[in-house]
C-alpha cells in the first residue's frame, strides 16, 4: 500500500479512508432490484465503476469522499450499463460522402436483398437440396445461371470474398507453377491485400515483367516458359500513374494466352455489371467487357460497385471454373445462406439496367442528380438554424464526394453538403462526440468546421442526424 500512497501524492490514511467509503457491490446492486437488464451484466457495470473510482483514488485523481456516495455513482453505473447494452456492431450515419466505404460496411443492401434475408433467416430454405430432384443439391447453382445470363460467362462460382476468389483461383491453376504480372500492377490496397503475398499462399511462383510504369506485350512474351501457369491483370484499385504510362490491353492478353495456350485471368477488384460513363462517372470495364474479351477467368467483389453483399465472384470459362470448383479449399471459403439470398435478389435487379440504378443503394448514391442532394441539404439546414439555437454557423457548401471502394479513384462526384462551425466547441470535439453518440454520425472536417456530405445521408436519416447534432452541441 506504501507504494499505491506513493503515487497517488496523498497521506496513506487519506487513501485508507476513501477506499474505505467505496459502496460495497451487493449495496450497489439494491438500488437495480426491479431492473430488467442481465443480473450478470448489471453486476458488471456496477463492479466496473467501482473498480475505475478506486483506480483515481490511487492515481490521485479523486480526493473528495462525496464523489463516492451511491448518489453520485448512479449516474455513472446507469451509463456504463447503457453501453453494456448497445450492440457493439450498429449502424452510424455516414455524412463523408463516401459511397463504398470500407469501414462502414460498403454497399447497403436494396429492400428486395433484405426481404430475402428475413424469409431464408426465419425459415429452411433449398440451400443445398434439389427441388426438382429430392436429392443433395449444390449452392452454387442458385446464382450461377443468373451470373451467367447477366455476363455471357460459361461458369460461376461464387466465395467470401475477392481476396478469397483470387487465393482459390491461384491455387487451383498455378500452384508450384508460374504467373506472369506486369510489375506496374503490383500495389497494396486497404487491408494491406498484395498480390505477391497472396500469390505466394497459393503455392504459385510470381514472374514480375516490365517496368512499374510502362509494360508492353514483348514483356509477357519474352517471360513464357514450360512453368508458366497463368497470365494475370491485376486492377489497381486506387492507385493510378500518370504520364508516360502504358498498359497491354486484355484483348492483346489473351490472344497471347491463346497462341501459347496459358490461359488469362483478370482479377477486376470492383466488379461492375454497369458502364458507369453513360452517367457522367469514369470509364472502368465492365465485367460483361471482360467476359466478351475473351478472358478465362475473372474475379471481382459482390459488395463494391456491384451493390451487393461481401462474396468474391469467379466467372469464366466452364474448364475453368469446373477445376476451380473441384479445388477441396473452395469449401473453406464457401458462402453462406444469408449471402447466397442478397446477391440473389441484386444479381435479378440488373435484368432492368433502370431499375438497378433506381433500386440498388450503391448505384442510386453514385448518379443520384445534385440538385436531389441539394434538396437534402438544405432541408438539414433548415432544421439546423431552428434547432442549435445560435450554438453553431450554418451554411451550404459545394463539395466533392467519392466512389470509395478502391473503385473509380480518379472520378469526384459535385455535390452538396452542411457545413457546421461550432461557438462553444472546437471542431475536432465535436467530431468526436458525434462518433460516441447514441446514433453515431461519421463526418469530415474541412476549413475548420464539421462538413457533412448529403450524398450518403439517406432522407429518413435526416432528422435523427439534426437531432444528434442539437443534442451534442447542446452538450448531451
Amino acid at each position: 500500500m506504501a507504494k499505491q500512497a506513493q503515487g497517488a501524492g496523498q497521506p496513506p490514511a487519506a487513501i485508507q479512508k476513501l477506499l474505505r467509503a467505496i459502496p460495497k457491490v451487493d449495496d450497489v446492486l439494491l438500488r437495480f432490484e426491479g431492473n430488467t437488464a442481465p443480473a450478470a451484466l448489471v453486476k458488471g457495470a456496477v463492479r466496473e465503476v467501482l473498480a475505475a473510482r478506486r483506480e483515481d483514488i490511487l492515481a490521485g485523481r479523486l480526493a473528495d469522499a462525496a464523489a463516492l456516495k451511491q448518489e453520485r455513482l448512479l449516474p455513472q453505473i446507469e451509463a456504463r450499463l447503457a453501453d453494456k447494452l448497445r450492440p457493439n456492431f450498429r449502424t452510424v450515419i455516414n455524412a463523408t460522402g463516401v459511397v463504398i466505404h470500407t469501414n462502414l460496411g460498403r454497399s447497403l443492401l436494396p429492400a428486395s436483398a433484405m426481404e430475402s434475408l428475413l424469409a431464408v433467416g426465419t425459415h429452411y430454405a433449398n440451400l443445398e437440396f434439389d427441388l426438382a430432384t429430392g436429392k443433395r443439391g449444390s449452392r452454387y447453382t442458385l446464382v450461377e445461371e443468373l451470373l451467367c445470363e447477366l455476363t455471357g460467362a460459361e461458369a460461376a462460382l461464387v466465395v467470401n470474398n475477392n481476396a478469397a476468389a483470387v487465393l482459390l483461383v491461384l491455387e487451383t491453376l498455378a500452384s508450384s507453377r508460374e504467373v506472369i504480372v506486369s510489375r506496374g500492377q503490383l500495389v497494396e490496397i486497404g487491408g494491406s491485400f498484395r498480390i505477391p503475398e497472396v500469390m505466394a499462399k497459393s503455392g504459385a511462383r510470381l514472374v514480375e515483367v516490365g517496368a512499374t510504369n510502362r509494360t508492353h506485350l514483348r514483356d509477357y512474351e519474352r517471360a513464357i516458359t514450360d512453368a508458366t501457369a497463368l497470365l494475370l491483370k491485376v486492377h489497381t484499385s486506387n492507385f493510378r500513374m500518370i504520364g508516360f504510362t502504358k498498359e497491354v490491353p486484355l484483348a492483346e492478353l489473351v490472344a497471347l494466352g491463346a497462341a501459347r495456350g496459358i490461359p488469362v485471368m483478370e482479377d477486376l477488384g470492383s466488379g461492375s455489371f454497369v458502364d458507369f460513363s453513360r452517367y457522367g462517372l469514369g470509364k472502368e470495364p465492365t465485367v460483361q467487357e471482360t467476359i466478351a474479351a475473351g478472358v478465362d477467368v475473372v474475379t471481382f467483389s459482390g459488395d463494391k460497385m456491384l451493390g451487393g453483399p461481401q462474396a468474391g465472384l469467379i466467372l469464366g470459362k466452364r474448364a475453368v471454373i469446373d477445376q476451380v470448383k473441384r479445388n477441396p479449399m473452395n469449401r473453406a471459403l464457401r458462402i453462406d445462406k444469408f449471402t447466397l439470398a442478397a446477391l440473389e435478389a441484386v444479381l435479378r435487379l440488373y435484368f432492368d439496367e433502370e431499375q438497378a440504378v433506381r433500386t440498388i443503394p450503391t448505384l442510386a448514391m453514385l448518379t443520384m442528380p445534385l440538385a436531389a442532394i441539394e434538396r437534402r441539404a438544405k432541408r438539414l439546414s433548415r432544421r439546423l438554424n431552428k434547432s442549435l439555437a445560435g450554438r453553431g454557423r450554418v451554411s451550404l457548401v459545394r463539395t466533392s464526394s467519392r466512389v470509395g471502394g478502391g473503385s473509380l479513384p480518379e472520378t469526384e462526384l459535385p455535390s452538396c453538403g452542411v457545413a457546421l462551425a461550432p461557438k462553444e466547441m472546437r471542431v475536432n470535439e465535436l467530431e468526436r462526440r458525434l462518433r460516441a453518440a447514441v446514433v453515431p454520425v461519421i463526418s469530415r472536417i474541412e476549413n475548420e468546421c464539421l462538413l457533412l456530405d448529403l450524398r450518403t445521408v439517406a432522407d429518413d436519416e435526416i432528422a435523427p442526424l439534426a437531432a444528434t447534432l442539437t443534442e451534442v452541441l447542446a452538450g448531451g
